[in-house]
């Protein structure tokens, strides 16, 4: 199967206008959208849209409802002028422990029939509850690194502003995998962060051992967030308003938009 775990290290740096720096261990599930059901049957420890020691439910993602994410994300690429023609959506982030998660970001990978990489969708949440996607079409890439680039329009840390840019980088999902953004105000880096793992076989042996190794992963994120926000405030660091969320469910970037 396509579907797998990454154990890996995520770093978050802040550049400007305070520099402030953290590290923690993360797992990740890559789930092949067209294996859900294969994957809930074979394994006893993972299930979908029940609960389970790691679980994952389609209503965690995108509008929420009871549409499929294969339906949704096709949608926001016919609206972006691709072609759907039912090539692998394979979706990068960390399933619930115990019925609890928390996303800061998830990856959309989105194939055409014939393998080729045809967009990347970006899923963003807030701790406001709130919820943003950016669809970037692929372009060729540089060996198996992809760069996009993409006007931020969601209110995520309550610590900066809006005029700003994400710059990806991330490769492939295969042996490893690797996630960079650069968020920058300008030419100038305000804020880095990234993730690397290393691929392990989704077998129930290796979803028992990353439970005993991250048996409160959801809420060790979100008290991460708020605890290193905390300190970024006793730094002196200040909340900027927080504007409505974008109309559309899905922005759709182009290049030339920027």
């Amino acid at each position: 199967m396509n579907s797998c775990l990454y154990a890996g290290t995520v770093v978050h740096q802040r550049l400007k206008p305070l520099r402030h720096r953290l590290r923690y261990r993360m797992l990740m599930l890559l789930l092949d959208l067209d294996e859900m059901e294969a994957l809930s049957r074979r394994l006893r420890f993972l299930s979908m849209g029940r609960f389970n020691l790691f679980g994952f439910s389609q209503r965690d993602h995108l509008d929420g409802s009871g549409t499929t994410l294969r339906a949704q994300v096709e949608a926001a690429m016919a609206r972006a002028g691709l072609a759907c023609d039912g090539g692998a959506i394979r979706l990068l982030c960390m399933p619930s422990v115990l019925g609890k998660v928390f996303n800061p970001l998830s990856i959309f990978f989105c194939h055409a029939a014939d393998g080729r990489l045809r967009a990347v969708l970006y899923e963003v949440n807030n701790t406001f509850g709130q919820r943003h996607s950016y669809l970037i079409p692929a372009e060729a890439t540089d060996g198996r690194v992809i760069r996009q680039q993409c006007a931020k329009r969601f209110y995520v840390s309550p610590f900066m502003e809006m005029e700003m840019t994400y710059h990806f980088r991330l490769s492939l999902p295969e042996r490893r995998t690797a996630i960079a953004i650069d968020v920058r105000r300008g030419d100038e880096s305000v804020l880095t962060a990234c993730f690397a793992g290393e691929r392990q076989a989704l077998t129930d042996g290796a979803l028992l051992r990353a439970f005993l190794r991250f048996p409160l992963m959801a809420g060790q994120v979100l008290a991460g967030i708020h605890w290193e926000a905390l300190k970024l405030w006793i730094k002196g660091m200040r909340i900027r308003p927080r504007p409505l969320p974008p109309r559309e469910a899905v922005s759709i970037a182009h290049p030339e938009s920027l």
